[in-house]
């Protein structure tokens, strides 16, 4: 394995590291709103709230990440053009924190939904024993206690969302596998640049994997 080939495009592969970064933040971010907004909604009373976030939970949650990557960069153009007559060029990198963000809000809506119904029932009978309104018993009461839990899962899940980033390299986003399969290409060898987009995937795989670990020894959950 030429090690030197790594070396001397070290440049172009910290540019796709960094754009895989991107991809990572932005989605999660938008991950997290929307996980907020549909586990809240899974376990609301409002009918018409539950229905529309289980809808979009199990849909997301039954379906492949990779398809969920084509539906919004070739199905999202097309329908656009059939409803407008007008044509959209969406951008790849956009296309692909949207699509990889409504990924992981389904899935961070059911670390959402599993954190606050883990906490006893009886926590906030007693809140509103004391006079206190739902929204005062989830948010001084529940919510503080399920943040805590919920914190290992969501990073078990932007581990999950950074390996999966490398899929919208199939859109053509310069992210680093992207850039390690055109680096392959053009010397006919792909070994040393798999190699090490891997070993940049491990190095943070497992730098969040020891916060986890961190984070759970710091901070125990008591049943």
């Amino acid at each position: 394995m030429d090690l030197f080939l790594i070396w001397k495009h070290k440049a172009m592969l910290l540019k796709g590291t960094v754009v895989t970064l991107e991809l990572t933040g932005g989605a999660i971010t938008m991950g997290l709103i929307l996980g907020i907004i549909a586990g809240m909604g899974v376990i609301s009373r409002n009918k018409w709230y539950r229905t529309l976030s289980d809808i979009y939970v199990q849909l997301i949650r039954g379906t492949p990440v990779l398809l969920q990557i084509f539906f919004f960069f070739l199905g999202v153009p097309q329908i656009y053009n059939a409803v407008t007559g007008n044509t959209l060029s969406p951008d790849p990198v956009i296309t692909g924190i949207i699509a990889l963000g409504f990924n992981s809000g389904a899935y961070t809506a059911e670390i959402i939904r599993a954190g606050i119904q883990a906490i006893p029932s009886g926590q906030g009978e007693a809140s509103h024993s004391l006079g206190m309104s739902d929204a005062q018993t989830m948010r001084y009461v529940i919510l503080p206690q399920a943040l805590r839990r919920m914190v290992p899962p969501l990073l078990s899940e932007l581990i999950v969302l950074l390996k999966d980033s490398a899929l919208v390299s199939t859109i053509g986003v310069m992210d680093l596998m992207f850039t390690s399969k055109l680096l392959g290409a053009k010397y006919y060898n792909y070994v040393p640049f798999l190699v090490g987009a891997g070993a940049i995937y491990l190095f943070f795989t497992v730098f969040l994997s020891r916060l986890l670990k961190v984070y759970e020894r710091k901070y125990p959950i008591r049943k």
